[in-house]
């Protein structure tokens, strides 16, 4: 069970971004899991969806109340961001990145415990929520992620993502973080956007409100659109459980993490 949800090229990358394990000056304690068990624990519970109290200790080793503290400390950590951006250079290093074109797209998510960052959904009954934003590169592989409460518009977030989206390795050549083109849909349709990006040299493809078809919207943006249901193979993401944004940005960061690893070990 450890190694099919830690597999050795995940466990290899997270040993780079983990922390040292916190010793005790005066000795004693109690044992300590190993980062391998309680990173199995965690994928299991984003990929399940079960809470922590449901977590099978005796197929991880460490109960659900340890794994939730690991989570905590490595969330506060930023090991998740850090992780997935490992991935992401591993991904460009051998050329599997497609920067030529880039989509934008983001999905509401129900809150049912409010929190951090939560607000209420327009389309949903003014239920509370909240929004994962993301951009991803031609083949579907998310290269920045973000989230924001529910009734923040879909406008917002396009500067921020894209200023999100680390230096990446390239097959040969420096570092790479600027999209030749990015697609949009009718939410980004606004003037300071299109300057914002034709003055970082960026093209865009923004659908027009009342001009372009709906039909051909879908052509090159369809790609976010599934990768957007990849990350419903997350459970833990179907709704927002946590109350701390951080805590729900790293599940968040996990499952970007694990799409990008199924290009790496497919």
């Amino acid at each position: 069970m450890v190694e099919r949800l830690a597999p050795d090229e995940l466990w290899q990358l997270f040993q780079r971004v983990v922390p040292e394990a916190p010793t005790r000056p005066q000795g004693g304690g109690r044992r300590w899991h190993g980062d391998r068990e309680v990173l199995a624990a965690i994928v299991f519970v984003a990929t399940s969806g079960c809470t922590w109290q449901q977590l099978p200790a005796a197929s991880f080793g460490p109960s659900g109340a340890t794994a939730h503290r690991r989570f905590t400390e490595w969330t506060q950590a930023r090991v998740w961001a850090k992780l997935h951006r490992l991935v992401l250079d591993e991904l460009g290093s051998r050329g599997e990145l497609d920067w030529s074109r880039c989509a934008i797209d983001s999905v509401n998510m129900r809150a049912l415990k409010k929190g951090d960052l939560t607000g209420p959904n327009p389309v949903d009954r003014g239920k509370y929520g909240s929004k994962i934003h993301l951009i991803t590169d031609r083949n579907g592989l998310p290269l920045s992620v973000g989230i924001s409460a529910a009734n923040v518009h879909d406008s917002q977030a396009l500067v921020p993502l894209v200023q999100g989206i680390p230096p990446v390795r390239s097959r040969r050549g420096p570092r790479r973080r600027r999209q030749a083109k990015l697609h949009a849909d009718k939410g980004y349709d606004y003037a300071h956007l299109r300057r914002w990006l034709s003055a970082r040299g960026i093209r865009h493809r923004i659908a027009r409100k009342g001009r372009d078809s709906s039909q051909r919207l879908g052509r090159h943006r369809w790609v976010v659109e599934r990768t957007v249901a990849w990350l419903a193979g997350c459970r833990r993401l179907h709704r927002r459980y946590e109350r701390k944004a951080e805590h729900f940005l790293g599940f968040t960061s996990i499952a970007c993490t694990l799409i990008c690893l199924r290009r790496i070990t497919r």
